[in-house]
């Protein structure tokens, strides 16, 4: 996903922002050291691809949402980027947090916000459980929005909580099922990126195909 990464940094650029790349591997960080060493790597040689500064954010736990010095380092970013792991923990360290809320404001004056996996479950209103049985709540960024990330491959993985999952009738989201090496992107309008597909598999959205 360099080349839409990449693009994401520019646009956010061209709205004022720094050329900065920021990760935050929160949905992993409780793997261990390990963990967030290989997700701090991967996304220095990402910055280093696109050419922008790497800002690591080490948001490990629900106190760290709450650092000012955290939070100053969100102003003017120019692109944020939620990594993989458990969606759950994500939400859980971050609502309702003045990390989060912070986020929120830049993105809205322009900066942009990516999440791989997890990060794009957290940003709905609900998330699938995946390594929990139970459905939990989500960041709201997008409320009406549900995501199956790795659909193509998920269908074989929990064959079962993906279907109990796309027939809930008590939800009216829109659930979408992205592919493996696909995203869904929100400028203007949506559009689709990659290889894979974007599935509409309740509710309705249209996008760029």
């Amino acid at each position: 996903m360099q080349e839409l990464e990449t693009q994401l940094l520019h646009l956010a650029i061209s709205r004022g922002k720094k050329n900065s790349f920021v990760q935050i591997p929160t949905a992993s960080s409780h793997e261990g050291d390990s963990s967030r060493q290989r997700w701090q790597r991967l996304g220095k040689e990402q910055s280093d691809r696109i050419g922008s500064e790497c800002v690591y954010l080490p948001i490990h736990e629900r106190e760290d949402a709450f650092n000012p010095e955290f939070i100053a380092q969100i102003k003017d970013a120019g692109l944020i980027y939620f990594s993989g792991g458990d969606p759950h923990r994500v939400a859980e360290i971050f609502s309702e947090s003045p990390l989060w809320e912070e986020i929120l404001n830049q993105w809205k004056s322009g900066t942009s916000l990516a999440g791989c996996s997890a990060g794009a479950m957290a940003f709905g209103g609900t998330i699938m459980g995946l390594r929990r049985s139970q459905l939990s709540n989500g960041l709201n960024l997008l409320p009406k929005i549900e995501v199956i990330p790795h659909y193509d491959k998920m269908l074989g993985w929990l064959p079962d909580r993906v279907a109990a999952f796309i027939i809930r009738t008590e939800s009216d989201s829109t659930l979408l099922g992205v592919d493996e090496n696909t995203a869904l992107v929100l400028t203007d309008s949506w559009k689709r990126f990659g290889r894979g597909k974007v599935h509409v598999l309740r509710g309705s959205l249209e996008f760029e195909d």
